[in-house]
């Protein structure tokens, strides 16, 4: 069983930039979904576990920890390794390789965040200059001060009640976003230590990463 401050990886099928390039420490979980086997095997990272249907990486991988998946199935092999990552007790996932692919499994792996939060857990959509995470139901990310650029505070579906944004350019206090509206894309960092909440409801959150992602992490799990 996990701690609570230990962090499973799941690394999909897009390549790696070496910004985003996973440092595993002892309890941390790494599981390689599908062509993701060979992302992390390119930067010297040997994962726990691998699973997929490997129909993106033409074979099934050479490692002693492998759930091969049938190719017609409900569950995304992204889906699946992060039930294993659930089963295993982890509820801090970082998702990596599930962006600027196919736009239909980026936004399924931005569902996905939600979906985590749905199970008590938290994730991060890291990719190449790009950031997102999800947050609901009386939970808050307070952003450090060394922050900048854009962050886009979106709704993800229905309505999301009670948004506090405080700390950015764009405040708001007790607000409701809607999801038929995007009224919170490109807020902007003023360089002070930033917050976002919601009460009700389930928010996207999404920033530009200029390659430091990882230093600014420890501070962005939400309270």
């Amino acid at each position: 069983m996990s701690s609570a401050s230990n962090i499973c990886y799941v690394v999909g099928a897009m390549s790696l930039t070496p910004d985003l390039r996973p440092y595993p420490v002892p309890g941390d979980y790494v599981i390689a979904a599908d062509l993701g086997f060979d992302s992390l095997m390119a930067y010297g990272v040997s994962p726990d576990l691998a699973v997929g249907d490997f129909d993106s990486l033409g074979h099934r991988p050479n490692h002693p920890n492998v759930i091969q998946l049938p190719a017609e199935k409900d569950d995304t092999d992204m889906v699946f390794a992060l039930r294993k990552g659930l089963e295993q007790g982890y509820r801090r996932f970082i998702l990596l390789g599930g962006v600027g692919g196919r736009l239909e499994h980026t936004l399924g792996n931005l569902q996905l965040l939600d979906w985590l939060t749905l199970h008590g857990a938290q994730g991060f959509l890291a990719g190449e200059r790009t950031v997102a995470t999800c947050i609901r139901d009386g939970k808050t990310i307070v952003f450090p001060p060394s922050m900048s650029g854009y962050l886009s505070v979106l709704c993800n579906s229905g309505s999301a009640e009670g948004v506090d944004l405080i700390g950015l350019k764009y405040p708001l206090d007790k607000y409701t976003l809607t999801g038929g509206f995007p009224l919170g894309v490109s807020n902007q960092f003023l360089g002070i230590s930033a917050t976002v909440s919601v009460q009700k409801g389930s928010l996207f959150l999404i920033w530009e990463d200029k390659g430091d992602f990882y230093s600014k992490l420890p501070k962005l799990w939400a309270k």
